[in-house]
């Protein structure tokens, strides 16, 4: 029998009202008991004093590229960054060449994870047929292969019609419609934030109209269906504003933050290129401080890393050809710390909530706790670790980051599925 034994941690379970120095034993892949001074006889033995013991991070929103685009990640090399960042599951996007858009693309995808032996992966197939936004693709076919929802991500849903019927379909299965929202006739061309900033580099803008137009359009129809619609990476005041009066009416709606747009802003762009190139693009000061009280009052339901890896031969593109996107699996428990939890905006059990307890929710998984016969999936992290993150020394197959050479606080330290130590930090 497998066992891990996990001494002296600060085990932090809100779904379980644990907060407090316990020793947690997994035998088999199942948490067996939970209880201070447990005695070590288990095969493996993990010393977490003064570190944080959670239940595994889920990211709801990653880009692992393969197949078609493994010239900047793999499944491998991407699921090695997951578990580096304490991620023990994550949900890849379609926006794979060809479009994850079939049960046996699905599959696949799965069995591929499966022979890994590192973090599970929960797929979010595409809601249409190539995302190309001209029927739905086999919702119920899908959901048996593994999904866990359907997204165009990459691109928005492309008609109100076809939004509608998938949230339609969507209900019937219980599963959630996450959209990518942006309204392409306004945001054609532009490559950062419009605003003052883009004025002055002279670079063509994304109005915040672009995202809050698509949201309106996804909450009018949750709300008229019954469907269950996720917000991605939402980047503006606005769209928040709307995402909290929906669950003031009872709207069936959840959002997402990625940890970039609640630490930089568009003034990044002059410092960073295209390593601040990303799709929502940075916002203004005034939507970040919005960002942030919306985590801080739980209108925002997670934190999502949205990981896009890209070759440097791409980045390296002037910024008005560079694809979209930064990688973040490695720094998103960093940044939430630095950001949120350190300057005391936010508390180490609320991080949980976001990173574990409501992902876990959103995708309809029996994770996000740590409770006797519940699965091992526990993130451990070190939150007054000091270190440098160097991306050339990083996991991901891509080195897009504008975090490249910034010092934190905070770490995950072990990373562990179904019993299994998947990643140590050394």
């Amino acid at each position: 029998m497998a066992s891990l034994l996990i001494k002296n941690g600060r085990v932090l379970s809100p779904e379980d009202d644990l907060n407090g120095e316990l020793d947690l034993l997994v035998e088999d892949g199942v948490i067996r008991q939970i209880a201070p001074g447990l005695a070590s006889g288990a095969e493996e033995t993990i010393e977490a004093r003064g570190q944080i013991v959670v239940p595994g991070f889920i990211d709801l929103h990653c880009h692992l590229r393969e197949p078609g685009g493994e010239i900047s990640e793999t499944i491998e090399t991407g699921l090695a960054a997951a578990v580096a960042g304490g991620f023990t599951a994550v949900c890849p996007m379609p926006n794979t060449r060809p479009v994850n858009d079939s049960p046996e693309a699905t599959r696949t995808l799965l069995e591929n994870a499966r022979k890994l032996g590192r973090a599970r992966v929960f797929p979010m197939p595409a809601v249409s047929p190539g995302s190309q936004g001209e029927s739905l693709t086999d919702f119920e076919a899908l959901v048996a292969a593994g999904a866990v929802g359907f997204t165009d991500d990459g691109r928005p849903v492309k008609t109100a019609g076809l939004m509608r019927q998938a949230l339609e379909r969507a209900r019937r299965l219980d599963v959630p419609i996450a959209d990518h929202c942006e309204n392409p006739s306004l945001s054609a061309g532009g490559v950062m934030n419009a605003g003052p900033v883009s004025a002055r580099l002279g670079l063509r803008g994304i109005p915040a109209s672009s995202e809050e137009v698509c949201v309106a359009r996804d909450l009018g129809l949750a709300e008229e269906t019954g469907g269950h619609v996720h917000v991605q990476h939402l980047s503006t005041a606005g769209a928040l504003e709307m995402v909290r009066a929906a669950k003031r009416r009872g709207v069936r709606v959840t959002c997402e933050v990625a940890p970039h747009h609640f630490t930089l802003t568009d003034e990044a762009v002059a410092q960073y290129g295209t390593n601040a190139k990303m799709n929502p693009p940075l916002r203004s000061t005034r939507d970040v401080e919005a960002i942030i009280a919306g985590i801080a009052e739980g209108t925002v339901d997670a934190i999502s890393t949205d990981h896009a890896p890209h070759a440097a031969e791409l980045k390296q593109k002037p910024m008005t050809e560079a694809p979209f996107g930064i990688i973040g699996l490695e720094t998103a428990l960093a940044l939430a710390l630095r950001q949120l939890v350190h300057p005391g905006r936010i508390s180490l059990a609320h991080l949980v909530v976001l990173l574990s307890t409501n992902p876990a929710r959103i995708i309809h998984q029996p994770l996000g706790r740590l409770t006797g016969g519940g699965t091992g999936d526990i993130t451990i992290f070190d939150p007054n670790l000091e270190w440098t993150y160097h991306a050339a020394e990083g996991r991901s197959k891509s080195r897009n980051s504008p975090f490249d050479g910034w010092k934190f606080i905070g770490a995950a330290t072990a990373t562990i599925v179904a019993g299994k130590i998947v990643y140590r930090r050394s």
